[in-house]
Parts: structure tokens; sequence; C-alpha cells
């Protein structure tokens, strides 16, 4: 069986905060390997600031692509919107039954998670592996000592894609924060400006 670990998100445009806890989880945690789940659409961000879905999966494929172990994933493009997590993982489960799939999440969506569609059911099919965040949001949690809840002592990221979005749209030099790749694509789209 195969260990795969999801990491969902808009990466909008993805950056090297999401590279760096992608990678640290996929070096140093049991799983095999670490997909990068670009979300088409999440009802919580407002739409006018996402870029089109293949945009956003190409500079994905583009900074994943020098790591063996990252893969970017398109799954929920084509699954019913709005698309909630454990009906992503039932079809994930379906179609390649030869992987175990498990969550990847930050310590503030942790405190949440109570609040997911059928939440239980993840929690007893899947592990879900925490990485840190600093938010009002960590601290204690329901799930605190749940034995398929793993954290995983990742490099705590501060950097935030809307941050980026903003600095790019103010012409700052935001070069250190994207994957060579990612820069190159978005200074030849002209995307955020």
């Amino acid at each position: 069986m195969r260990k795969t670990g999801l990491f969902f998100g808009s990466f909008n445009p993805i950056h090297i905060g999401h590279l760096a806890i992608a990678n640290h989880i996929a070096e140093y945690s049991d799983l095999d390997e670490v997909w990068l789940v670009v979300t088409p659409h999440n009802p919580f961000k407002k739409k006018n600031t996402l870029l089109d879905n293949h945009h956003r999966l190409e500079m994905v494929f583009r900074a994943t692509e020098p790591y063996l172990k990252l893969k970017p994933s398109d799954i929920e493009f084509n699954l019913p919107q709005p698309n909630y997590t454990v009906h992503t993982l039932a079809y994930l489960q379906e179609k390649y039954p030869k992987n175990s799939f498990h969550l990847i999440m930050g310590e503030d969506n942790l405190k949440s998670f109570h609040k997911w569609k059928n939440y239980e059911t993840i929690l007893e099919n899947h592990h879900i592996y925490v990485y840190p965040r600093i938010s009002e949001k960590t601290g204690e949690h329901q799930f605190q000592g749940h034995q398929k809840i793993h954290k995983v002592n990742a490099p705590i990221m501060q950097i935030s894609s809307t941050f980026i979005r903003k600095a790019i749209k103010e012409q700052k030099n935001i070069m250190p924060l994207l994957p060579p790749e990612v820069f190159t694509y978005l200074d030849e789209t002209n995307y955020y400006r």
C-alpha cells in the first residue's frame, strides 16, 4: 500500500512555504509521497482574486517538477462543486485502490475540523498529518492525543499567497518567495499585476 499525503490548497500562487512544508512532510514522515491538490474554488474565498484552475495547476506542476516525492493533482477539477473532502477521499480510494490516502493540514485548520462534513468518517478511514502554524487558533483542541492525528515538526512558514499577490500588484521584488519556475511564469504572464 502506497501512503499518499494530500495537501489541499488554492495555490494562488504556490510559494516556497507550500513547497517547504510538502517536501518536509514527504521526507520526514512515513508517507511515500505528497500530492498537492489544487482546489477549484474554496467557497470561503472570493473568487475574483483566484486565477483559473489550469493556471494554478500549471504553477504547481512547474514548482513540483524537481521533487520526486511531490506531485501536482487536479483530481477535484472534475468532481461536482461545491466539493467536500470526504467525497474527494472516497473518490480517490476507489480510483487508486493501491494507495492509502491521508490528509495534511495546518494546526489552525485542525481546530475547526469538527465542522467539516462527515469528519468522523474521515478520521475513521484516514490519518491526518498536522504541521505547525502561528495563529490564535492553535493550541488546545478536541483532537489532542488522537491516535490518527500526527504532528509533523515542519518549519513554520509565515508566507501567504495573499501577501504575494499584493506585493506583485505593488511591483515589489518577491523573487525569493517563489520557486524560480513560478516566478518566471508569473513574470511572463503578468498575472496578479
